[in-house]
């Protein structure tokens, strides 16, 4: 069985697993105060073109997410995002689980606009509107957990409206790589240092065992940020496994390389669907393909494919099953191939 359900189903990059091997007998300083995260750190400065820039590391999405936006609120402001956000869909009610409100919007593609935003936050910023939580920062995913990419003109729009209305803007880059390396991508990573508060480069599901690298640009969000960090349980004892791996990756470009390759895998995936009549449910150009299979059609390609079901569709005279097949750094050519190969000469 192969398995395209998710990004993060193997281990790491090979040059990971050996730098780790290579330094297991050395001694390293605690809690991320060590030369290898001080190393990554520089290295996204660099990649960022940002000196006044605080970098912490996380061990996962969603410990980061809850944080970062714990640490930014108080107990009477809320986070705007799209309803189909990680942290309004995927993560239990963490957000809500730390006293925070969402404002989830309705989406398009997984993306929400800068109108909208604004719609939003101008309910409570231009009326009188003492007993409704503040919206004081707006969560958005790059890409979107629909495969989508914001563009730079959006990111842009974006900027301006938190701006206005003095609010935090935090991009979700767990699947960052994903992003960047898109074919229909125009941001770049000092885009988001320049237009965001805060935002991380996703490790997880883009190259390292694990691991996540929060970037902070606002001076307001880095005081104290390490304390709501522990306070939370995310400072790694063993910092320098995070630091190692992401300087690992980073220096080498192997974050940047796998990831661009993973997204032409997996358009050549959604080309196989197109050409076979199968639709699309979301026209994405990353590593993440959404398609409508009918029963026999899932029946088929379940005998040696694994994938997520996203659940049913019943639209423009279309029924079926929404499926996600996502491609990963680990994906290989071969695999691909198989399941091209299939799709082709199995499905009708």
């Amino acid at each position: 069985m192969i398995r395209f359900n998710n990004d993060y189903n193997r281990g790491a990059f090979p040059s990971i697993l050996k730098a780790i091997n290579e330094n297991n007998a050395q001694s390293f300083s605690g809690y991320g105060t060590d030369e290898w995260c001080e190393k990554a750190t520089q290295i996204i400065k660099n990649l960022t073109d940002s000196n006044d820039i605080d970098v912490h590391f996380f061990t996962g999405a969603t410990q980061a997410n809850f944080v970062v936006i714990a640490s930014a609120l108080n107990s009477v402001q809320s986070v705007i995002a799209a309803d189909t956000g990680h942290i309004n869909c995927h993560e239990a009610a963490s957000i809500e689980n730390t006293g925070h409100k969402i404002n989830a919007l309705s989406n398009k593609d997984g993306k929400i606009t800068a109108r909208q935003i604004e719609e939003c936050a101008s309910s409570y910023y231009e009326h009188e509107a003492e007993y409704l939580t503040e919206p004081k920062m707006v969560y958005i995913s790059f890409p979107t957990e629909k495969g989508t990419l914001y563009s730079l003109k959006e990111l842009e729009d974006i900027h301006c409206v938190c701006k206005k209305y003095n609010m935090y803007l935090f991009v979700d880059g767990a699947r960052m790589a994903y992003g960047l390396g898109s074919e229909k991508n125009d941001v770049t990573l000092k885009d988001f240092a320049r237009l965001t508060d805060v935002f991380y480069l996703g490790g997880t599901k883009c190259g390292a065992m694990f691991g996540e690298a929060v970037v902070i640009t606002s001076p307001l969000l880095k005081k104290r940020f390490k304390a709501f960090m522990k306070q939370n349980g995310a400072v790694l004892a063993k910092g320098w496994l995070l630091g190692l791996q992401f300087a690992t990756m980073l220096e080498s470009d192997e974050y940047f390389i796998a990831s661009k390759n993973a997204d032409k895998l997996a358009l050549q995936i959604k080309d196989a669907f197109v050409k076979k009549n199968i639709p699309l449910e979301i026209d994405s150009y990353t590593n993440q393909q959404f398609v409508i299979l009918n029963d026999k059609q899932k029946e088929i390609l379940s005998k040696n494919y694994i994938f997520e079901e996203c659940g049913s569709y019943n639209e423009k005279n279309i029924v079926g099953t929404i499926v996600r097949f996502c491609t990963s750094f680990a994906t290989t050519q071969e695999e691909v191939n198989a399941l091209v190969n299939d799709i082709s000469s199995s499905i009708v």
